[in-house]
C-alpha cells in the first residue's frame, strides 16, 4: 500500500512540476488560451466555496454541539465561531476576486 501512495505522489509531483514547463509552449502554438482561463477561474471559486462551505458546516456543527452540551457557555462560544465564520467567507471572496481577475485576462 505504501509503495502505491507513494508512487501516486510522485506522479502526481511529476505532472505538477511538468505542467508549467509546457504551458507556455501549448499557448502560443494555438494563440489563446482564453477557455483555459476561464476553466481554471471557474473550479477556483467551485472549489473554494466548497471548501468554505464544509469548513462553515462543521464549525457551526460543533459550536451547537459545544451550546448543547453545555448551554452556561453559549455566551463564550457564539463571538469566536462568528469570527470564525466572517473569516472563511472572506476566503471565499478572495478566490472571488481572484476568479474576476482571471476572466478578464480572456
Amino acid at each position: 500500500m505504501s509503495r502505491i501512495v507513494s508512487g501516486v505522489t510522485f506522479a502526481l509531483g511529476l505532472l505538477l512540476i511538468a505542467s508549467p514547463s509546457f504551458a507556455e509552449a501549448g499557448a502560443a502554438a494555438s494563440g489563446s488560451s482564453g477557455g483555459l482561463i476561464a476553466i481554471g477561474a471557474g473550479l477556483g471559486i467551485g472549489i473554494a466555496a466548497l471548501g468554505v462551505g464544509l469548513g462553515q458546516g462543521r464549525a457551526t456543527a460543533a459550536a451547537m454541539e459545544s451550546i448543547g452540551r453545555n448551554p452556561n457557555s453559549a455566551d463564550r462560544i457564539f463571538v469566536p465561531m462568528i469570527i470564525g465564520l466572517a473569516l472563511m467567507e472572506a476566503l471565499c471572496l478572495y478566490a472571488l476576486v481572484i476568479a474576476f481577475f482571471l476572466q478578464g485576462k480572456i
